[in-house]
């Protein structure tokens, strides 16, 4: 039983590497140079396309939330609670 099962591992493992290896990658850091070094006014954290933009309107939205929220709870935590 026990040897059924490491052959079916050893085949498993042996058919992976192997296709693994036959696929060719290609090499996009040039297409990447280029478009990030060209001179077009554009911000380098924005070079990316849409969803750079899209993260950086969702991380600046988030940091404004967040220092106005601890202005807020430093706001309400610097006065005094009334007395009954």
């Amino acid at each position: 039983m026990f040897y059924l099962l490491f052959q079916g591992l050893r085949q498993i493992s042996q058919r992976t590497i192997s296709t693994a290896s036959r696929r060719q990658l290609i090499n996009r850091v040039p297409e990447k140079q280029k478009l990030f070094q060209e001179d077009n006014g554009i911000p380098v954290h924005l070079k990316g396309g849409v969803m750079d933009n899209v993260l950086y309107r969702i991380t600046m939205g988030l940091t404004v939330f967040g220092t106005v929220y601890v202005f807020y709870v430093l706001t309400v935590a610097s006065m005094p609670k009334k007395q009954k």
